[in-house]
């Protein structure tokens, strides 16, 4: 029954990372948007109302399931006699994973929106824009690309390695297929760790920002092989490992 859960909610996670980041977007143009001047990014916002507001929540909300699932796959799963250390540690950066996520992603919820109704006020003058402009910079430079992104990513490809080798070690179902997406999630997000890196120094890297996006769909086709296996682990044990 645990196990079933598990996989139920590691689709459900798949589909709540997803449909949000695809309504993002359509709407929105993310993430293509956040290379545009600040000014155009916050316009954007504010044009886009609490609709899109709503939308970050929800963006956010999977990050903070990420928190929840990554130690209760980790820790439910695991083989307590022979490998605890590596369930506490995928445990461990998982839930580390989804709570830098969570902290980027939430500034377009708590942070952002003050900053795009004011930049859209038409009261506003030019030195308050420019602030309000560089506000956002900063805040997006830290709280984004930082936390949630350069920070987030690395917290999450080591957790998909952690937790892709604990799935094989403990001979779970589908566990050879599923190391396939695990292997391109980590190798696009880690490619993908060069963008920000790369924008501090001033360079754009639309490149390494492809193979984030394609990094984060290998780690969703991930997220549905492991959460298909665990469903079908009561009708198909898992087999013996010597």
């Amino acid at each position: 029954m645990q196990r079933t859960l598990l996989g139920t909610a590691a689709l459900l996670l798949a589909i709540a990372f997803n449909v949000p980041f695809a309504l993002l977007a359509a709407w929105f143009d993310y993430p293509d948007i956040l290379r545009q001047p600040a000014g155009e990014v916050l316009d954007a916002f504010a044009a886009g109302g609490p609709g899109l507001v709503l939308t970050w929540y929800a963006f956010s909300l999977s990050a903070v399931g990420l928190i929840l699932f990554a130690p209760a796959l980790a820790l439910t799963t695991a083989d307590w006699s022979r490998r605890p250390g590596l369930a506490v540690g995928a445990a461990l950066i998982g839930a580390l994973a989804g709570l830098a996520q969570a902290i980027g992603l939430f500034r377009w919820v708590f942070a952002v929106p003050a900053l795009a109704a004011a930049h859209a006020d038409l009261a506003t003058d030019a030195a308050t824009r420019v602030a309000l402009e560089t506000a956002f910079t900063l805040a997006n430079g830290w709280g984004g690309v930082a936390v949630g992104e350069h920070l987030g990513q690395m917290l999450t490809l080591v957790w998909v390695a952690l937790a892709a080798l604990q799935a094989r070690a403990g001979g779970q179902r589908l566990a050879r297929l599923a190391m396939v997406p695990a292997a391109l999630a980590v190798v696009g997000i880690g490619l993908g760790l060069g963008e920000g890196l790369s924008l501090a120094l001033g360079h754009e890297a639309p490149l390494l920002a492809l193979a984030t996006i394609g990094g984060y769909l290998a780690f969703s086709v991930w997220l549905v092989v492991t959460g298909v296996g665990l469903i079908a682990h009561p009708f198909f044990p898992a087999r013996q490992t010597l």
